[in-house]
């Protein structure tokens, strides 16, 4: 790996840090909104597959290592086996996703972009309910009204922000030759 992509990865993780301290609890989930999806919309969508989901396994290797970037300051390898763990593995699985989507496509579309986080957001909830299901007993159901219907409106809004600035970023850096078009590899 080049420099170059380290530092995009290494930027990408620390967003995605910085944005999980954007975070709200709900007084009837463990699971807190946050603005941890829309820095995984971008790595996605800028990064593409590879280096999106290098940047995600960077950002869950230094939680895992101790350091507070989950979250509300969470940290620890314990968080991936808790009631909120399916959804930082969806984080993983999610980016890749999008990536591959997204990355076969150096002039990108937003509606193509769009599809490629919407991917990545069923990646997300699907490993996040599952496992908040199976830990906390619940029936599917209930997962779903406690781990994804009061997402829903936020996930899309950021959706909408990330496929608009997203594309237009990775566009720019690609002519600027700041960083290799996804679908340039």
């Amino acid at each position: 790996m080049k420099a170059k992509e380290m530092s995009w990865v290494a930027l990408f993780a620390a967003l995605i840090a910085v944005l999980a301290q954007v975070s709200i609890t709900l007084p009837f989930t463990p699971v807190p909104l946050t603005g941890q999806t829309l820095g995984v919309f971008l790595a996605g969508v800028v990064l593409g597959r590879r280096l999106g989901a290098m940047a995600v396994l960077v950002y869950l290797l230094l939680g895992a290592a101790g350091l507070p970037v989950f979250a509300r300051g969470g940290a620890g390898i314990a968080r991936f086996f808790g009631p909120t763990g399916g959804y930082l593995w969806g984080f993983l699985a999610g980016v890749y996703l999008q990536g591959w989507i997204t990355g076969s496509s150096p002039r990108l579309s937003y509606l193509r972009a769009a599809g490629g986080m919407v991917v990545c957001l069923a990646a997300v909830y699907g490993l996040g309910v599952l496992q908040l299901a199976y830990l906390m007993k619940l029936p599917l159901s209930k997962a779903l009204a406690m781990g994804v219907l009061p997402y829903v409106p936020l996930d899309l809004a950021k959706l909408v922000l990330a496929a608009l600035v997203g594309v237009r970023v990775r566009r720019a850096l690609g002519e600027a030759g700041l960083l290799p078009l996804p679908g340039e590899k």
